[in-house]
């Protein structure tokens, strides 16, 4: 192996794992959803994400947000500042793991601000993190930092709508759609498409070597 090819190697590697992120990203609710549909619940899909915990879905739903949650701990950017920020949302989707939704009212509290909290965090990487670069804004570039931009704000509005969603009783005529669980699923989407981008995954947006 030569000496280029070997120290190409960890690049490879690092981009990688972030296409393996964003994948995880955009599998997760597609996996629960079908997988709860045929193995767990006929009925139709959960409220929301978090409520596959209870089905015999959760260890999937667990492992894949450990899986995250690690990968972003490990994540390096350009300076301590992109670490901390990806430290804090390692921690916050290890919340959403450990305290499931449908527990004591604290553990639900728990699970509630964690999964709050992280995808504020998803959306500030995307939106801020991602659109820094240390060389030149070639067109190519601009046109990366618009898709981080625009999944930044698709993650922050659907919390917004889950936010206004949350106060309306119970029983109000959106429910039978499982709005929370499409709110939920749009926003890692959108954290999957803005990681595989980052992974260079998408060819033509990438700058040429």
């Amino acid at each position: 192996m030569t000496e280029q090819a070997t120290a190409e190697r960890p690049m490879v590697s690092y981009l990688t794992l972030r296409c393996v992120v964003g994948f995880l990203g955009v599998a997760l609710p597609v996996v629960l959803a079908i997988w709860g549909y045929w193995l767990a619940d006929p009925n139709g899909l959960q409220d929301s994400i978090s409520d596959y915990y209870s089905l015999g879905t959760r260890d999937l739903f667990v492992g894949t947000l450990w899986a995250i949650a690690w990968f972003l701990f490990a994540y390096k950017g350009y300076d301590d500042h992109d670490d901390r920020v990806t430290d804090l949302a390692c921690f916050l989707a290890l919340g959403v793991a450990l305290a499931p939704s449908n527990g004591t009212g604290f553990v639900r509290l728990v699970h509630l601000l964690s999964a709050f909290g992280m995808f504020l965090v998803l959306a500030y990487i995307s939106y801020f993190l991602f659109t820094r670069s240390s060389g030149e804004r070639t067109p190519r570039k601009q046109s990366r930092d618009r898709i981080y931009r625009t999944c930044g704000i698709v993650i922050s509005a659907c919390i917004v709508l889950i936010l206004l969603y949350s106060v309306l009783p119970d029983d109000n005529p959106l429910a039978k759609l499982k709005p929370v669980f499409w709110l939920e699923a749009f926003a890692l989407w959108a954290f999957g498409v803005s990681w595989f981008v980052k992974g260079e995954a998408i060819s033509f947006l990438n700058d040429p070597a």
